[in-house]
C-alpha cells in the first residue's frame, strides 16, 4: 500500500457517498421519500467504514477530518490531503449523479438542482440562514461526536453501524431544512454544477459543518481527554 492510497480511498468514499445520497436525492427522492433519502446516505457511509475504514479511516468528510486533527489523531500535511480527496471525490460523484440525470426527458439543473443545499427561499422549509447555521452545527456536532466515540480508546468492532446510523439520523433531522450537508465535500460538487443561488450559498455549508465538527471534536475532548489511538 502507496503513501497515497489513503487519499484515493477518501476520494474514492466521498464519490461513492455523493452517488448513493445524493443521487438518491435527485434521481428517486420523489418515490422514496426523505426516510429513503436519509436512509441511502446512511446505508453508504456504512458500507464505506467496512470497506475503506482499514485503509484511511474512512472520514470522507472535512469535517470529520478537522475533528481528528483536532484531537491529535491527524497530521496537519495529512488532514489537508484528505481534504482536498473529499473534495475532488464529492466532485466526481456529483458529476455522476449529474450524467444520470441528464438521461431523465425535461431535467434541468438550472430548475431542478442537483441535492444542493441551501437557507431561506431556497430551503425545502425556507428556514431562515440562522435556523440552518444550527441545525448543521449541531447535526454535524452530533455526528463526529459519535465517530470519534467508535473509533476511540473504547471503540467498537462494527463501527460503521452506529456512524451509519447517525448520518441517518442527522438526514432525518435536517433534510427538510436545508437538504442536509453535516460534509463539505457532499455540498461543493453539486454546489458547483448547479450554480445560481446552490453556489452563492455554499460558503454556509463549508463553514458551518466545519464549526459542527469542531464543536465536536471539544465536546469529545471534555468526555474523553486522553486518547490512545495512533494517528491515522
Amino acid at each position: 500500500m502507496t503513501k497515497f492510497t489513503v487519499y484515493i480511498a477518501e476520494a474514492i468514499g466521498t464519490a461513492v457517498l455523493v452517488i448513493g445520497g445524493v443521487g438518491t436525492a435527485v434521481l428517486a427522492g420523489d418515490d422514496v421519500g426523505t426516510t429513503g433519502i436519509a436512509l441511502a446516505f446512511g446505508l453508504t457511509l456504512l458500507a464505506m467504514v467496512f470497506v475503506l475504514g482499514p485503509v484511511s479511516g474512512c472520514h470522507i468528510n472535512p469535517a470529520v477530518t478537522l475533528a481528528f486533527l483536532v484531537t491529535g489523531r491527524m497530521t496537519a500535511a495529512r488532514a489537508a490531503g484528505y481534504a482536498a480527496a473529499q473534495v475532488i471525490g464529492g466532485l466526481v460523484g456529483a458529476l455522476v449523479v449529474y450524467a444520470m440525470a441528464t438521461g431523465r426527458p425535461g431535467y434541468d439543473r438550472t430548475v431542478d438542482g442537483l441535492g444542493a443545499n441551501g437557507y431561506g427561499d431556497a430551503s425545502a422549509g425556507t428556514y431562515s440562514l440562522l435556523a440552518v447555521a444550527i441545525v448543521e452545527i449541531v447535526a454535524t456536532a452530533i455526528l463526529v461526536l459519535v465517530v470519534l466515540g467508535v473509533t476511540g480508546p473504547h471503540s467498537v468492532a462494527a463501527a460503521g453501524v452506529p456512524i451509519g446510523l447517525t448520518l441517518a439520523f442527522v438526514h432525518l433531522l435536517a433534510i427538510g431544512v436545508d437538504s442536509t450537508s453535516v460534509n463539505p465535500a457532499r455540498s461543493i460538487g453539486p454546489a458547483l454544477i448547479a450554480g445560481g443561488t446552490a453556489l452563492s450559498q455554499l460558503w454556509v455549508f463549508l463553514v458551518f459543518p466545519l464549526i459542527g465538527g469542531l464543536v465536536g471534536a471539544l465536546a469529545y475532548k471534555a468526555v474523553l481527554p486522553v486518547d490512545a489511538v495512533a494517528a491515522h
